[in-house]
C-alpha cells in the first residue's frame, strides 16, 4: 500500500520511479530499523529446561520474566499488607451497609399541613 502510495506521488511530481522504488524498499525495512523485537534466532539445540522465565533481547544481562521490585519485603509481610488492605475495604463496607438510610425510610416521609394533622388524626392535647 505505502509502495502503491509513493509511486503514484512519483508519477504525480514527474519522476520515473527510481524516487518511489527507493521509498518502497525503505519503508519495506522499516527505515533500516529491522524488526521491532530483534532478530530471530531459531534454536539448533534443545533449550533450558526454565527458558521461558527468561527474557534475553539480545543483552549482556538477560532479566528474569518474574520480576522482583522489592526482594526486602518478605511474603508475611506482604500478605500481612493485603489482608490489612482487604479489610478496610470490608470494613468501609460493612460501615455502608449499617448505616444505610435509603433501607431504614424506604420512602419520603409525607409532610402535612396543620402542624402534620395533628388534630384531624385523633391528638387531642
Amino acid at each position: 500500500m505505502a509502495g502503491r502510495l509513493t509511486a503514484m506521488g512519483s508519477r504525480v511530481l514527474g519522476g520515473h520511479g527510481a524516487a518511489a522504488r527507493a521509498a518502497a524498499s525503505a519503508l519495506r525495512n522499516r527505515a533500516g530499523m529491522g524488526l521491532p523485537a530483534g532478530r530471530h534466532i531459531v534454536p539448533n539445540k534443545p533449550l533450558p529446561e526454565n527458558d521461558e522465565l527468561v527474557w534475553d533481547n539480545g543483552t549482556p544481562f538477560p532479566e528474569p520474566c518474574i520480576d522482583r521490585l522489592a526482594p526486602h519485603i518478605g511474603k508475611y509481610e506482604a500478605l500481612a499488607w493485603l489482608c490489612g488492605g482487604l479489610s478496610f475495604f470490608a470494613v468501609l463496607g460493612l460501615a455502608a451497609v449499617v448505616n444505610d438510610k435509603a433501607s431504614k425510610i424506604p420512602f419520603t416521609p409525607k409532610v402535612y399541613p396543620f402542624d402534620n394533622l395533628r388534630v384531624e388524626l385523633g391528638d387531642r392535647s
